[in-house]
């Protein structure tokens, strides 16, 4: 029989009961929503089930063996095997030959980094019928942002596709901090989630502030610039996660500008940006020519060298760089 497999985003609430489920991934959350759910849906069907989680190099064969067999009293137990790519043969043995013919009333949950160590018990659980979740790492940006939708989804709201973007750009590839903030702004806006939302939630956010600074500075936007960054500055916000926004978004405008004029759909597939990006740096680059780029990629790479040593007051530099790039961006508005 093949394996069921399902995505670990899937609310806890719909995980469906199985003897044996596989988990296959390093993605701490997903690995955690996987867990938790198995263990609700043996819930569902037993509230005073016992849970026994141990790691697979702690555990011999004897011992598990044990844990999985029928008690005396018929308890209902969850028994949950983490890095189980850290098992000895004789415990994969045993892990193996239960999930061809599992214990009623014991439900066992296999946690596995996945990679090629451990490769041939993730082959026998399959081969054997067990249950699969995937919780990978989502390197991908389209990954991320199907992680979001379903986030959003699942908090009763819907999420534009540039408020999408500003999440992803400002927070990057923290699943906790974007299923956190997915949540929260679907509670602040009433489940209308827009740019002005996320621009909003990001006000209140140490962590998050680069970007904000970044996009006032390439428009030209001197002082809300400087507003930006002082308050980033005061709350904590590293020096270099500033820098590296105003990067970015120099980066992204001269790309764009390369690529010449166009739909932003075709150009996202050509430059491998969400369209929105493509589309709101069309908008940033208006006035932006050659020699303005140039100097601009120069002064965020100067900045960038300062607030890793170069320089020893690490905030004037990024407030001098600030200055200096809405100044350029400003003359090439004018021009």
């Amino acid at each position: 029989m093949p394996p069921r497999t399902r995505p670990a985003q899937a609310p806890t609430a719909d995980v469906e009961d199985a003897p044996v489920r596989l988990v296959v991934g390093d993605e701490g959350l997903l690995v955690e929503r996987a867990v938790s759910g198995a263990v609700v849906a043996a819930r569902r069907r037993d509230p005073d089930v016992e849970v026994r989680t141990l790691k697979a190099s702690e555990i011999t064969a004897g011992l598990l063996a044990e844990l999985v067999s029928p008690s005396l009293f018929a308890e209902a137990r969850v028994v949950v095997l983490e890095a189980a790519q850290d098992a000895n043969a004789e415990v994969t043995t045993v892990l193996v030959d239960y999930a061809k013919a599992p214990t009623e009333g014991v439900s066992l949950v296999v946690v596995h980094a996945g990679g090629a160590k451990g490769k041939a018990l993730v082959d026998g659980l399959k081969k054997a019928g067990a249950a699969v979740t995937e919780a990978p790492k989502l390197q991908k940006y389209d990954q991320r942002a199907d992680f979001v939708r379903a986030e959003v989804r699942q908090a009763g709201g819907t999420v534009t596709g540039e408020a999408l973007g500003l999440l992803l750009d400002a927070i990057g590839s923290d699943l906790r901090e974007l299923a956190s903030a997915s949540s929260q702004l679907v509670s602040d806006s009433g489940g209308q989630v827009d740019a002005e939302a996320v621009r909003a939630f990001h006000r209140g956010r140490a962590d998050v502030t680069g970007f904000a600074v970044a996009e006032r500075a390439v428009t030209g936007d001197r002082a809300g610039a400087l507003e930006a960054l002082r308050w980033a500055l005061e709350t904590g916000v590293a020096h270099v996660l500033v820098a590296d926004a105003l990067a970015d978004a120099v980066r992204t405008i001269a790309r764009v500008s390369a690529a010449g004029r166009g739909d932003p759909y075709r150009m996202a597939s050509e430059l491998k940006m969400p369209p929105w990006k493509v589309k709101k740096a069309q908008g940033q680059a208006r006035g932006w020519d050659g020699p303005g780029l140039t100097r601009a990629m120069s002064l965020v790479a100067d900045v960038n060298a300062d607030v890793k040593g170069a320089a020893a007051d690490p905030s004037y530099a990024l407030e001098r760089a600030t200055v200096e790039l809405a100044a350029l961006a400003g003359h090439a508005r004018r021009r």
